[in-house]
């Protein structure tokens, strides 16, 4: 019995690929969820792309931004000097610059708040920059010694380098961030390969399991069955689909075997009263044969020509008759085990060919070319001669009925390989057709132009065939004759009559 798998999800527990499904399953969400972590580390490289070049442009107008504060010192120093209208316009444009550069740096850093606080802070530090230096300086109040005692943008420098710091550390997170999902991915996919290389053998385990063992054991009880032994039940207790074809095959296996009872029993019944009626009516039959002989000798006085003939068809289908039970009683016999009483000695081909061909030309007054075939050197076959005789007896009178006169008919017989002999019986007839080759060794069905007897010679045939532990066959085309042949072992019952003379010679010992 083999074993069956239990799930806790009732309706795959019903399907023969239930473990194939939960694995794709499975392996279906994985890869979703490696390709929605791909696509996160995607995004966030893409954002880490943002995040470095926005760094680059801060750094840049924070570069700008200093350059315009020295710009504009620089301007006010001169004009502080010399008191030179061009250096107020250096300082107009320094002025312009600074304007653009915070604009640019507000925009870049509007959604982070910090930074916002510290442009905030560059505004406010400008503005009081302005106030203290750049009004005294235009109207002035303030001298050049005075304005490089009070003038600094060292305030400024550290509110800009607190910006790209702080830009700095954003992209220092966002790369750690970056990095950890790599890792994940990295190990997602590893996981993914490892779970796949688990799920195949998982699968092929269970696939083995749900379907190529139970396709094993349903062909062997298949194979029992093609052998006639249909009490051979297939073992799968499972609700998937084999489970249920199982149920179906038990129920067919069960019902073709009561079937098959049901049809021995009325043979064995209807062999039984063939038997009985056979061995009843042979008596009778051969008092009536002995009657008949004796009014033809004249025993009961002189018989005319008329009533003669009268008398002798009487004889002839009496003949025919008692051949007939004849046959039934030994096809009963064969069918009940009359293989093991045969007189098996070793077959002499030449008398036994002799002795049917004689037989024939009695018969049939030489109709047609009898012709034989036997090589000079044979393996050496047991059997018993009458009933080997009689196979071959029933076959040459079937070939040369159906032949016209003058037409051979050749008898064959031959070694096959160092196992089996081979005897043939070919004519040159009329053929079988291919619908009637394989119903020509069954019972009550008649042969090629035996129309009218009984049809339980060729089955006879093969009973005494297989009791020698041979078969027969027929090959034949239409208007090109027909091959009866049926092979027979070769020292076989040698080796039992060695066996048995070695018994018997132990026990005389004894």
């Amino acid at each position: 019995m083999l074993p069956s798998f239990k799930f806790k999800l009732p309706f795959l527990k019903n399907h023969l690929f239930a473990p194939l499904y939960t694995s794709l399953a499975i392996l279906t969400v994985l890869l979703l969820g490696q390709e929605a972590l791909s696509f996160m580390v995607e995004a966030s490289e893409q954002e880490n792309v943002d995040l470095v070049n926005r760094r680059q442009e801060v750094k840049r107008e924070g570069e700008h931004l200093l350059g315009a504060i020295l710009e504009e010192k620089i301007a006010l120093r001169d004009y502080a000097m010399n008191r030179d209208n061009s250096n107020l316009k250096s300082y107009r444009i320094g002025e312009d610059k600074f304007r653009n550069s915070i604009a640019s740096l507000s925009e870049l850093v509007q959604e982070d708040s910090l930074q916002i606080k510290q442009i905030d802070e560059i505004r406010t530090f400008y503005a009081r920059w302005q106030v203290q230096l750049t009004q005294k300086v235009l109207d002035g109040s303030l001298s050049l010694n005075d304005l490089v005692k009070q003038d600094s943008v060292e305030p400024l420098k550290v509110s800009v380098r607190s910006i790209l710091d702080h830009e700095k550390k954003l992209l220092e997170e966002h790369e750690q961030r970056l990095n950890l999902l790599n890792q994940i991915d990295i190990g997602l996919s590893g996981f993914n390969i490892i779970v796949v290389l688990a799920g195949v053998g998982i699968n092929i385990l269970l696939m083995r399991r749900r379907i190529e063992f139970p396709l094993k054991q349903l062909t062997e009880i298949g194979q029992s069955w093609g052998a006639g032994q249909l009490d051979a039940q297939f073992n799968y207790l499972s609700p998937d689909e084999i489970g249920r074809l199982t149920e179906v095959l038990n129920a067919m296996a069960r019902d073709i075997g009561s079937r098959q009872e049901r049809i021995q029993q009325r043979n064995q019944h209807l062999e039984d009263l063939i038997g009985t009626l056979s061995h009843d009516l042979r008596t009778p039959l051969l008092a009536n044969r002995s009657t008949l002989d004796a009014i033809l000798g004249g025993a009961f006085g002189p018989v005319n020509d008329t009533l003669k003939e009268l008398l002798k068809e009487y004889r002839l289908a009496n003949n025919d008759l008692l051949k007939l039970l004849e046959t039934l009683l030994d096809i009963s016999r064969y069918e009940a085990g009359l293989s093991q009483i045969l007189n098996r000695e070793p077959l002499n081909w030449e008398k036994i060919f002799g002795r049917v061909i004689s037989s024939n030309h009695a018969v049939t007054k030489n109709k047609c070319q009898l012709l034989q075939k036997i090589p000079p050197s044979l393996p050496v076959v047991y059997g018993d001669i009458v009933e080997i005789r009689r196979v071959l007896q029933n076959l040459l009178d079937n070939a040369v009925q159906v032949s016209e006169p003058g037409k051979r008919v050749c008898l064959e017989v031959k070694a096959i390989n160092s196992q089996q002999v081979e005897i043939c019986v070919h004519d040159e007839g009329p053929g079988i057709p291919d619908r009637d080759k394989d119903k020509l060794f069954y019972r009550f069905v008649q042969g090629r132009g035996r129309r009218g007897k009984a049809g339980l010679g060729l089955y006879l045939c093969r009973q005494i065939v297989e009791a020698h532990k041979g078969t027969i066959r027929v090959e034949s085309k239409v208007g090109k004759g027909t091959r009866f042949c049926f092979t027979l072992p070769v020292q076989e019952v040698r080796s039992r009559l060695d066996s048995k003379q070695k018994q018997e010679e132990t026990t005389c010992l004894k």
